[in-house]
């Protein structure tokens, strides 16, 4: 009762007075631990009970293989799975009954961990599955960039006959997103748009999304100002979305607008695109004002994307002397995309000898990193330094280092006459 009523407090002082603690009372701790987003601490109370020598039942795991999927913990999930083994009620053993709940949550678990071999290998020996089962593998697939895969097990669902849901959705529209299917993804937009899912908001940022990173912006738009209600992810997708098509000073002015919303709060990632279209059409004082409000206003603590960003802004800008400050203050390490973005400034404005200094930074980030080796090499060659970039490229060849090849997908449409 005390756990269904969110006061875990209440529920351990009961739990701690009681003279002796079977496995039902075990396990709705765990449940209750879980059912407040505390997934960490239903793990610790399992451990707990284990040490007790109270003997777990299915539902104990189910809630246990949960809490290792929410928090990525595939050490305990494999110890859990071990455990269940061990206690004989394994559903993908010969000789047991099969549980589907307990064989799903298992899945889910080396799935969300991102352990897709083991986990596609149990799915595929279900011998009986259910939906959740399905959109287990299918976000995983689409949130570990096996687009490809989540989009060919989403068509093996259909086939079987199983109805999607909105997690189905989710999974597959994401998908689309990375792998620029705009044809599927306008296939599952035509279809949601019928029935009740599609007014979800999740829906239909996930769908504001996919339109943008298939190049149609213009519905990505559309879809936008059509969402009944806008969340952070609805407003960050839409800016970054802008930004990435060049429409910078629409971004701003769409930040503008989330920012006059009181019933929502634009977060790291928002600020990302906001920086960024900043960086891309070269306003570098209000770039600066954005990432002072983020600290100041909303609380938000600058990561190295941020400070990447940041980096660019003014390295396009031609203003070093403030990178370079900036680069000095920053309470983290510089990683190879920041140092990174400040060479791309070197290279726009023929900056060659800050170009050498930054060099040995990236060269020790990333010793096998072509990108920048490639950059440093058109610095020297435009500044017709010839023996740079004879060692720039003896350096690449000693380490084996190639140009990675440019490359995009393209649909066609097949027609039989």
């Amino acid at each position: 009762m005390y756990a269904s009523c969110a006061d875990m407090v209440s529920a351990l002082k009961v739990f701690d007075k009681m003279p002796k603690w079977n496995v039902v009372a075990w396990t709705s701790l765990i449940s209750g631990f879980l059912g407040n987003n505390q997934a960490s601490e239903a793990i610790k109370v399992f451990k707990d009970m284990e040490l007790c020598d109270v003997e777990p039942n299915e539902i104990t795991m189910v809630n246990v293989l949960v809490a290792c999927a929410r928090s990525r913990d595939i050490g305990t999930g494999k110890l859990v799975h071990s455990r269940i083994r061990q206690l004989r009620f394994d559903p993908f053993g010969s000789n047991f009954d099969f549980n589907v709940i307990l064989a799903t949550a298992i899945v889910d678990m080396y799935a969300k961990c991102g352990s897709l071999k083991t986990a596609r290998y149990l799915f595929n020996k279900m011998p009986d599955r259910n939906l959740v089962a399905w959109n287990s593998m299918i976000g995983a697939y689409s949130q570990y960039g096996r687009s490809g895969q989540a989009i060919g097990l989403f068509l093996d669902m259909r086939i079987a006959g199983f109805v999607p849901d909105q997690a189905t959705f989710l999974g597959v529209i994401g998908a689309c997103a990375q792998l620029g299917g705009l044809a599927l993804g306008q296939s599952l937009h035509s279809y949601v748009s019928k029935t009740s899912i599609g007014k979800d908001t999740s829906i239909g940022t996930a769908l504001v999304d996919m339109y943008a990173k298939t190049g149609d912006a213009g519905s990505a738009q559309r879809l936008f100002d059509n969402l009944l209600k806008k969340d952070v992810m609805a407003w960050t997708s839409m800016i970054i979305s802008l930004a990435m098509h060049g429409h910078c000073m629409e971004a701003l002015q769409t930040f503008k607008r989330m920012q006059e919303d009181t019933s929502v709060s634009p977060d790291e990632i928002t600020y990302i695109g906001v920086l960024c279209a900043c960086s891309h059409v070269g306003l570098v004082e209000e770039g600066q004002r954005h990432f002072g409000s983020m600290v100041d206003v909303y609380g938000i603590k600058p990561t190295a994307e941020h400070y990447g960003c940041m980096i660019d802004l003014l390295s396009r800008a031609g203003r070093f002397e403030e990178a370079l400050r900036l680069l000095e203050e920053m309470p983290i390490q510089p990683n190879v995309a920041i140092w990174g973005a400040l060479l791309n400034g070197c290279a726009i404005y023929e900056n060659v000898d800050l170009a050498d200094r930054v060099r040995r930074y990236v060269t020790e980030l990333e010793p096998h990193g072509s990108g920048v080796l490639v950059l440093l090499s058109n610095i020297y060659a435009r500044a017709g330094r010839w023996q740079e970039v004879k060692m720039t490229r003896k350096m690449m060849k000693d380490r084996r280092i190639s140009k990675s090849l440019g490359c995009s997908s393209v649909e066609m449409k097949l027609c039989s006459s």
